[in-house]
């Protein structure tokens, strides 16, 4: 699978990806996924032939870019997508002008992922939208 991965200013494309997998799949609330935060985001979109099958956005908080929102549909799942989206995020982080680290809101069950990305939980696991995370950060 050869995939596209750019910066976007489509966020509806985004939004209707995380619609399928947070909302439709995993059961996160309209009200937890949707928080009004995504005009003042930087947004990341995969795409194989023109299909929109992933996407990530990155908030800038001082000198920290804070990755959320991943996902990759269940057709593109396991084809190394994932991590390319999460190298893209870094490398739109490391752009920006003063951001010298990036965190992250992790589902429990992908911290082996985000470890293989040079990620290193910190805290406590605790409750987003009814999954269990864990923060995790790294330097750029």
């Amino acid at each position: 699978m050869k995939w596209t991965i750019s910066q976007t200013q489509d966020i509806d494309t985004c939004l209707t990806l995380r619609r399928t997998v947070f909302i439709e799949e995993q059961n996160v609330s309209e009200a937890d996924e949707v928080d009004g935060r995504d005009a003042e985001a930087l947004h990341v979109l995969a795409t194989v032939d023109g299909k929109p099958l992933g996407c990530a956005r990155i908030l800038i908080v001082g000198d920290v870019a804070k990755i959320g929102r991943v996902c990759v549909l269940q057709e593109a799942r396991g084809t190394g997508m994932g991590a390319a989206i999460i190298r893209s995020c870094l490398d739109v982080a490391r752009a920006q002008a003063g951001v010298i680290r990036a965190v992250l809101g992790a589902q429990t069950h992908a911290l082996a992922f985000y470890e293989k990305l040079g990620f290193a939980a910190f805290g406590s696991v605790y409750d987003d939208a009814g999954i269990p995370h864990r923060d995790m950060g790294r330097v750029l």
